[in-house]
């Protein structure tokens, strides 16, 4: 794992020093996440409404293929407290532009718990992401992500129960 991490880490840093043009921006989103169980929750699993807020940068790699790393902030899990779970995540998206207005990314996203110490829920979480952009201004922009976990968020769980985030993640942002 620690070698995969590297290797982003050395690809993003790659892509970004021979990147032509950069753009900054801060983002906000409206989260409707939920936890997928294995086998099945016995219990009520409802969605929980939550928010998201980050900064990100965005870096042409070509007239049509750009590279987003972001920081951002996301409330996800479920609705009962016991499982809602709070991440410092940082997806990286590759975007492909379609048009003068339109983006499709996709890419990984990793995440760090930002709950209390041993509240039954690992420390990392890794998910990919696939995201749709449309620009309504040269600044101001909506989109709409698909955050889908791999891997399971239980820590120590001795049921055998596993769960994993799903989120979608609806936002508004502006490019400086």
């Amino acid at each position: 794992m620690k070698k995969q991490l590297l290797l982003i880490a050395f690809v993003i840093i790659s892509a970004v020093s021979y990147a032509q043009n950069a753009m900054y921006g801060v983002r906000v989103g409206y989260n409707i996440s939920n936890l997928d169980f294995e086998p099945d929750a016995t219990f009520d699993n409802q969605h929980r409404n939550g928010f998201a807020i980050g900064f990100f940068g965005e870096y042409d790699l070509s007239a049509s293929i750009g590279l987003a790393p972001e920081i951002q902030f996301s409330a996800e899990g479920a609705k009962d407290r016991e499982l809602r779970v709070d991440y410092i995540q940082a997806p990286i998206l590759l975007k492909f532009r379609i048009g003068d207005r339109l983006s499709l990314g996709a890419g990984p996203l990793v995440g760090v718990k930002v709950h209390e110490f041993e509240d039954g829920y690992r420390n990392f979480s890794f998910s990919g992401v696939g995201a749709l952009e449309f620009m309504i201004t040269d600044e101001i922009f909506i989109d709409a992500r698909y955050h889908y976990g791999v891997t399971n968020i239980l820590d120590d769980n001795p049921v055998g129960l596993e769960a994993t985030n799903t989120n979608i993640q609806i936002g508004i942002g502006v490019k400086i």
